[in-house]
């Protein structure tokens, strides 16, 4: 009687298995769902998947931003039309709606858009994240059919994937007042920090796949800061890294934790558990020691 059950119980465990992985949803599962034709576009050549060992041989330039935000694959369709421009549909598993979330916050400029999560329009460029996926569109030169074109495909691959994704935690720790949603930009590796702010060569910070990190502008009626949240996963690394940027920027500090720095901004840093709070530029010392009261 128990091995019937127990035999039982293994095939309703490998149906449950198999119905969870076939209704998951997949690159290959968008790649099925996209058209072969967009009003005179159409599908050119087979599609490509590259990998984060690949993904170099498919971008020059740019291919580390990816990899810094952990990507999975790439698919990428070409569509082409007699007598018109290209069109590029790259589509990301980022394997994370943070990490999705992230790669799109590395350059959101553009108009907003009502596609995806978060979508913007810029000449020849729609992109938007939405679950665990980035997508790209671009036409090689902007007309108004290839707009149009974009458009569509874009409204295509909305609807293709269904779920929404979440933002991450963090994002959540940000003092609300005056903040700059624009400026937003989620990440993990020092290499994308110093992309936005440099400060150093070395991973001061202690940056890496178990970090999560936001850097955020402030605009007060006239005033203007900068602040960099980074949480870690132990409490030890966090007072280290705390210790090794006081050191290093901070040294002037008094007691309040605060400094000028050389173009006459203030910077200041505090550590809460395993949370490392530091207003990288502030225009007066109000506002870097009011920024760091309001994050708990």
């Amino acid at each position: 009687m128990k091995s019937v059950f127990c035999h039982l119980f293994s095939v309703f465990l490998f149906v449950s298995m198999m119905s969870t992985t076939s209704h998951a949803f997949s690159l290959e599962r968008l790649q099925k769902g996209l058209p072969e034709q967009i009003m005179t576009w159409s599908k050119d050549a087979a599609d490509e998947f590259y990998t984060p060992l690949t993904i170099f041989d498919y971008i020059n330039g740019g291919a580390e931003v990816y990899k810094a935000y952990n990507m999975r694959r790439c698919l990428t369709r070409r569509y082409i039309t007699s007598g018109g421009p290209a069109i590029v549909l790259d589509a990301f598993d980022m394997g994370t709606s943070e990490d999705a979330y992230g790669v799109f916050t590395h350059d959101p400029a553009g108009d907003a858009i009502q596609l995806g999560q978060d979508g913007r329009w810029r000449p020849g460029w729609l992109n938007f994240w939405k679950d665990r996926y980035y997508i790209s569109i671009y036409s090689e030169e902007d007309t108004p059919a290839a707009k149009e074109a974009v458009r569509w495909l874009g409204e295509k691959v909305d609807a293709l994937i269904q779920k929404r994704g979440v933002r991450p935690k963090i994002i959540g720790r940000l003092p609300a007042a005056g903040l700059v949603a624009a400026s937003i930009r989620y990440f993990h590796h020092h290499v994308i920090l110093n992309y936005h702010y440099y400060l150093s060569d070395e991973n001061l910070l202690n940056l890496s796949p178990d970090t999560e990190a936001v850097l955020a502008e402030y605009q007060r009626e006239k005033e203007k800061a900068l602040i960099l949240l980074i949480s870690y996963s132990r409490a030890n690394v966090a007072v280290s890294a705390y210790t090794d940027f006081n050191r290093h920027y901070l040294e002037q500090a008094d007691q309040t934790g605060a400094v000028r720095l050389e173009n006459n901004s203030w910077s200041a840093s505090k550590i809460n558990g395993r949370l490392l709070v530091i207003v990288l530029e502030a225009d007066n010392r109000p506002l870097a020691e009011t920024l760091l009261e309001t994050v708990d």
